[in-house]
């Protein structure tokens, strides 16, 4: 490598870097903004050849803000406000968990304040807490607005991007194909066999806690959509605690209603819509989905959820097609005659 070559790779790998911490803080929005282009771009392909690419993408923008943002914003808002709500009902005495209480010592014998542990817990929540939340309600906000920002440049300017990356990526076009390819049917088989059915899944778990009047109903669908995600896991660490909520607070006919309703029918959308799903578009190994939505959770944040699996099915896609273009091959011989 000669001295210009070096000082440019050094000066790319700086580069790099300090372009790194500048899309770190907002790389939850802009990993939000690649699901969605890679979700409209069919959508922006029909749309471009009857309208053309920046009027598709703006229209694709302008629905995405109205079907996405929205309700994501309006589900925070209410998430918080609830558990703000229940904050202040807490500190204020306001809760009151008495036939509860009496309920537990009925069953063990044993007395406990239910509402002092919860005091206890919540006597830390102060105002540096409030003003943590309005920061980051602002930071959404903002990283929201850059989320669309992304999307209508992801969607008007993508086929500049992908010839830019074939020709800077140092892979022959064959190589490049295969990859991209296994890839897309990775980020398929995770969006739409996985993430579809977990959203259904824990929407319909989470009608089950309103029609039985579970309280903060809002925060814990979102808790079940996550779950969800997890082999095995599943809404039930939440809609079976619910059950027996209800049950300690002698609301018997919810309580039945509820173990019901998530055994027969949030069970059922488990048992016959996800192998229907994940056989039609890919099969992911249950490990990949766990290690991938654990891990990406812990490196990534939220977005995690759905890149993680992605990127250790990326690699296992890029080492198969290192074996398949540059693994050695059998020699064969002759039949010696």
């Amino acid at each position: 490598m000669d001295l210009s070559k070096a000082i440019l790779v050094v000066l790319i790998g700086v580069l790099l870097a300090v372009s790194t911490t500048f899309v770190l803080p907002f790389l939850s929005f802009v990993l939000l903004s690649v699901i969605l282009a890679y979700l409209l771009v069919p959508l922006q392909r029909r749309l471009e050849r009857r309208i053309g690419r920046k009027a598709a993408a703006t229209a694709l923008v302008g629905a995405s803000t109205i079907a996405v943002v929205l309700p994501v914003a309006y589900v925070v808002q209410s998430t918080a406000t609830e558990a703000l709500t229940l904050v202040d009902s807490i500190q204020a005495g306001e809760v009151t968990l008495a036939d509860t209480e009496a309920r537990v010592r009925a069953l063990t014998g044993m007395e406990i304040d239910l509402v002092s542990i919860l005091q206890s817990a919540v006597r830390d929540v102060e105002v540096d807490s409030v003003v943590g939340l309005f920061g980051a309600a602002a930071h959404i906000a903002l990283g929201l607005g850059l989320t669309l920002f992304l999307l209508y440049y992801f969607l008007k300017d993508r086929r500049k991007f992908l010839d830019w990356l074939r020709e800077t990526a140092p892979l022959a076009e064959d190589v490049q194909d295969n990859l991209y390819a296994e890839v897309d049917r990775i980020m398929a088989a995770v969006l739409v066999g996985h993430v579809l059915i977990a959203l259904v899944q824990g929407v319909l778990a989470g009608i089950g806690l309103f029609v039985t009047d579970i309280p903060n109903a809002t925060f814990w669908t979102v808790i079940m959509i996550v779950l969800s995600l997890l082999p095995i896991v599943g809404s039930f660490l939440v809609w079976g605690p619910a059950v027996i909520y209800l049950l300690v607070n002698d609301a018997t006919v919810a309580a039945v209603a509820l173990f019901v309703w998530g055994t027969v029918v949030v069970g059922i959308s488990d048992d016959y819509l996800r192998p229907v799903v994940v056989d039609r578009y890919a099969q992911v190994s249950p490990a990949v989905i766990l290690i991938g939505v654990l891990g990406g959770v812990y490196a990534l944040g939220f977005m995690g959820i759905f890149f993680g699996p992605v990127i250790i099915g990326a690699l296992r896609a890029a080492l198969d097609v290192f074996r398949e273009e540059y693994g050695e091959r059998p020699v064969e011989h002759g039949d010696g005659g």
